[in-house]
């Protein structure tokens, strides 16, 4: 195996990258400064076998969505992103279309959050990066296809979604205005991103499929979607309210989206008792 093959790449990068830039604690133990294969694998959703057959060469084609992911965990440029893609013998992902990319950059603002309950949405509304934090409070995706990882999904459900997917474990404050705030942002999205498959997929089949999304959709409004309060239903913890905040990055138009309580209140107590609860599984 060369140097410049996928898996001494891989290598490469994972051993440059320190458990502190991705959030991880840094135990005396440990005998290298960069990530070892299980925090690798956990970061990017993988088991930690199929990293190892990577490094070794003994697997040469992923799919575009393990390189994505591998990538993010990773924390590539978008020339090294589109550089591994590449190794695996696979087109980058074009310009013009939704990026699940997150930047380096924004990779280390979201690290310094800290137990912070925080996650990133795609364009379409696609969950494409959370914290164990998010997923003490919300459930953990990492057990969904990435394409049932959607908020539109989730939130304007078609039959098809009902039968096998769980609704959204949040309500909020005002439903009107929050639904018609997401269709708004989809639509801005659909005129940024014309050609992009899949985010005419999604608006088609929740078209034919949600006559609620149908309605708000009809109505041609065109916005950002952004902060407002809610209303967590966590199983172990009962109800929590917070403060949605959502980030947008005008160049990618991923979506930070940050839930807080008020220090000292009750529902921060509450908060604090999810994440201590311990990262949960999402239900299908």
């Amino acid at each position: 195996m060369t140097g410049t093959s996928l898996g001494a790449t891989i290598h490469a990068w994972r051993d440059r990258l320190t458990p502190q830039a991705v959030g991880l604690p840094v135990r005396r133990s440990r005998r290298a400064a960069g990530l070892r294969r299980e925090e690798l694998a956990e970061l990017a959703g993988v088991s930690v076998d199929y990293v190892v057959r990577l490094e070794q060469g003994r697997a040469t084609t992923p799919s575009p969505q393990i390189v994505g992911a591998l990538a993010r965990a990773l924390q590539l440029s978008r020339d090294e992103r589109d550089h591994l893609y590449r190794l695996a013998g696979l087109q980058p992902p074009p310009d013009g279309a939704i990026t699940d990319h997150i930047p380096p950059g924004m990779q280390r603002v979201l690290t310094r959050l800290g137990e912070t309950p925080v996650a990133v949405f795609a364009a379409d509304w696609r969950l494409i990066w959370w914290n164990r934090s998010w997923a003490a409070l919300i459930g953990d995706p990492s057990g969904l296809a990435p394409e049932d990882r959607n908020l539109v999904s989730s939130r304007f459900r078609t039959a098809a979604d009902r039968s096998r997917l769980a609704a959204w474990p949040i309500i909020s404050e005002n439903a009107e205005a929050s639904d018609r705030a997401i269709v708004a942002d989809l639509r801005r999205a659909s005129a940024r991103y014309p050609g992009d498959a899949r985010l005419s997929a999604l608006i088609s089949r929740t078209l034919a499929g949600n006559r609620r999304f149908a309605e708000l959709w009809r109505d041609g409004a065109v916005g950002w979607h952004v902060e407002e309060r809610k209303t967590i239903r966590h199983p172990g913890v009962g109800d929590i309210t917070v403060d949605c905040d959502v980030l947008s990055d005008s160049n990618t138009d991923l979506k930070i989206v940050i839930y807080t309580a008020v220090p000292g209140s009750a529902d921060a107590s509450k908060l604090d008792l999810a994440r201590v609860a311990g990262v949960r599984s999402a239900r299908p």
